[in-house]
């Protein structure tokens, strides 16, 4: 679900916390074969226990984002079409993590060097 790249106190709408945890397992599901388990939520807490998605505290209540559902799609396609164990999923994730602030950064150096070489 893309809400557009408006940024918000979130820092952009893919951010904002939106759904509770009985709706984030629906929505990770969706995406999925019908042949396949559904995500049951007490999977999206032992994820949030092991630090691979953190999910908005609202009172008691779990919100996830648009991101936090993606980055569940990501880990349910690690571990259940490739055979990744959670270990592994967790060095995936922060390496690319990693890669997307270098890239970033990268970009930023490619821009300053344009202004600088235009003048």
């Amino acid at each position: 679900m893309n809400r557009g790249n408006e940024e918000n106190e979130y820092g952009g709408r893919e951010s904002e916390p939106l759904y509770t945890i009985s709706i984030a397992a629906r929505l990770v599901r969706r995406h999925r074969a019908e042949e396949e388990p559904a995500i049951h939520p007490q999977t999206l807490r032992m994820y949030e226990r092991l630090g691979l998605v953190t999910p908005r505290r609202i009172g008691k209540n779990r919100l996830y984002s648009d991101r936090d559902i993606e980055r569940v799609r990501r880990i349910q396609e690690y571990t259940q079409v490739m055979g990744v164990n959670l270990a592994g999923v967790e060095i995936i994730l922060n390496l690319l993590e990693r890669m997307e602030e270098m890239q970033v950064q990268i970009d930023a150096l490619r821009r300053s060097l344009n202004e600088n070489n235009g003048r």
